[in-house]
């Protein structure tokens, strides 16, 4: 469902029509989202946001209702919102459906892996606060920064272009990794690689033989934090991947989730940033 506008009323994909702008107590569900509330200046609206959402870095003193895909209703009423701003695949549909016969104004904001898809985005949620100037201004920088990157990274890689592996991770001992049409799938590309894995769509648990197939140049992780190093290093001795061209040469990269793969105003540093990575900066 996408948000629509009619005269100077925003009328929510789910829920009862606000008047656009007016909302006051604004929930944000969506790491992405989240940022770009407050890149449009928005943020002092924000009471309370979901566990994905961690930058800026304030936010987090916000109260969390909880994983996007995972939501209570109770925990979403419990913060009193006039207004949610869900990334597309929140939910569960149950949650959702009791937050429209409570008449919470409900706005769903489109996914997506692309420059178009980040303006789409923006706009959306600018529409939504009434703050179409600051959208249409974030947008433009936003993609001209986009259409800079890509053409610094085009030139980077050259004719040969690295392969990467994407893991989500590693459960019950088999790496899940990505596909093609992923978030990981589409900065990969913009970065100048090119994915390993192109046999099928999403994240699949692999085979000790898929991944030896694939041979990947460079492995790509989110970064865990405080147990990264180890992590790293127990991934590399998995024989499977030990095997592989980046564990052999120690090509192992980690970013931090949301700012690889959120698809929001910060994605050209990260497309700049895993370049550099990949044939160095």
């Amino acid at each position: 469902m996408r948000a629509i506008l009619r005269g100077a009323v925003f009328v929510a994909a789910l829920g009862t029509a606000l008047p656009a702008g007016a909302a006051e107590r604004v929930l944000a569900i969506g790491g992405a989202v989240t940022e770009i509330v407050y890149a449009l200046g928005a943020g002092d609206l924000v009471v309370a946001r979901d566990t994905t959402s961690s930058f800026p870095p304030e936010v987090e003193n916000l109260p969390d209702v909880g994983y996007m895909r995972a939501l209570s209703a109770e925990g979403v009423m419990s913060v009193a919102p006039d207004l949610i701003l869900a990334v597309e695949g929140a939910g569960p549909p149950e949650t959702l459906a009791v937050l429209r016969s409570a008449d919470i104004p409900l706005v769903t904001v489109p996914e997506g892996y692309d420059g178009a898809a980040i303006a789409e985005k923006i706009s959306v949620i600018g529409t939504a606060l009434g703050r179409e100037a600051e959208a249409e201004a974030l947008i433009k920088r936003v993609m001209a920064d986009l259409e800079a990157v890509t053409e610094r990274t085009d030139s980077t890689a050259g004719e040969k272009r690295k392969s990467v592996l994407f893991i989500l991770a590693v459960q019950g001992g088999r790496v899940l990794a990505s596909g093609r049409d992923t978030a990981a799938d589409a900065v990969i590309a913009l970065a100048g690689a090119r994915n390993a894995l192109t046999e099928f769509e999403g994240y699949k648990p692999l085979t000790d033989e898929a991944i030896l197939v694939a041979a990947p140049d460079v492995i790509l992780m989110m970064d865990r934090g405080g147990d990264a190093t180890q992590y790293a290093a127990d991934l590399l001795a998995m024989p499977a991947i030990a095997a592989t061209p980046a564990a052999k040469s120690g090509a192992l990269v980690q970013m931090g989730g949301l700012y690889l793969l959120g698809f929001g105003p910060r994605t050209a540093d990260a497309v700049a940033d895993l370049s550099d990575r990949l044939y160095g900066g």
